[in-house]
């Protein structure tokens, strides 16, 4: 198709992709509905996955007072990681959600409902990006395989959890930041309190920066009965973000001082500024919130990638202190 009218749906572009990006760019062309499937075409979701690995590492060798080469090694594990399961995740999601997607504006674009994907297409890519990430996982320690084992159970669980709940935000909480239990692990060889405080706070982020994301799709998850707590909340949305961002610089802090309170005040203090100035993100983003605006919506939720980095350079100096 070649005319003018030609839209970037009619390329095989998916609604709520960046524009220009690489896949729609660079990809050679047969492989570029899968790198869609897998929304390599929008990375913020790799970022979410991945920002809590990081902060469980840092606060683990905060923890420990130590680094290790290996550290590195799965600081950039981590980071292939996510993409993989990232990818994985959102080819199941869009595999159990095929039909439900065809009815929704924003995702009716997607490989599968488009046509661009078959089903078995999609298991089998499914299954190529879960092995390749397995085999980096079993570079781990055997707590951390066993971590990382486990964590399929939510990720399988989680696009289900529209239809029986009005809390599907907390299953994807479940799934996203299991990471900080795992990297922490793959350091010190054991899961301890204050990872488990760390993912409890990545959890109440979830739900904060989930359920903005939420209201672009209420109107149509009205129409075809799918739950979220964006239609839970409605207008009374602000006050439950607050909530939740009060939630996550609170457990964020205590896992700081759980992690630190061996190690030196100054590092225990700069720590502490990591939650603080991600709750300062928040706090912006809920000041922009139009709850009616989808493209503000979507910017807000694609902000968060900022909001998760702003506690890794306090970690990382509290490291040399």
């Amino acid at each position: 198709m070649t005319g003018t009218n030609e839209t970037p749906e009619d390329k095989g572009q998916v609604a709520d992709a960046y524009r220009g990006n690489w896949v729609d760019r660079l990809a050679p062309e047969a492989t570029r509905p899968y790198l869609r499937l897998s929304r390599a075409d929008r990375p913020i979701g790799t970022w979410l996955l991945l920002l809590p690995c990081w902060w469980g590492l840092l606060l683990a060798m905060l923890h420990d007072g130590r680094a290790t080469w290996h550290d590195l090694w799965i600081f950039a594990g981590c980071g292939i990681g996510a993409f993989l399961m990232r990818g994985a995740g959102c080819t199941w999601n869009d595999i159990t959600d095929r039909h439900i997607d065809g009815s929704v504006a924003r995702t009716a674009s997607r490989p599968i409902p488009s046509g661009r994907v078959t089903v078995k297409g999609a298991l089998a890519w499914l299954v190529a990006q879960a092995l390749v990430a397995f085999c980096i996982l079993l570079t781990f320690n055997i707590a951390a395989i066993g971590l990382g084992v486990l964590s399929l159970l939510p990720v399988a669980i989680y696009p289900f959890a529209k239809r029986f709940t009005w809390w599907p935000q907390v299953f994807l909480g479940l799934a996203f930041n299991w990471g900080a239990l795992l990297a922490w692990t793959a350091h010190t060889g054991r899961l301890e309190w204050p990872a488990v405080v760390l993912y409890m706070a990545g959890m109440a982020w979830t739900l904060f920066y989930d359920t903005i994301y939420a209201h672009q799709d209420k109107e149509d998850d009205a129409l075809i009965g799918v739950k979220s707590t964006a239609r839970l909340f409605g207008d009374a949305t602000p006050k439950w973000l607050s909530g939740f961002l009060i939630l996550t610089v609170s457990l964020m802090a205590m896992a700081v001082i759980l992690a630190a309170i061996k190690g030196s005040i100054p590092a225990l203090l700069v720590g502490l500024l990591g939650p603080w100035a991600m709750g300062w993100h928040m706090f912006w983003q809920m000041h922009r919130l139009d709850l009616d605006d989808n493209d503000g919506l979507l910017a807000l939720f694609r902000s968060n990638r900022d909001a998760g980095l702003l506690p890794l350079p306090f970690f990382a100096v509290a490291l040399l202190l």
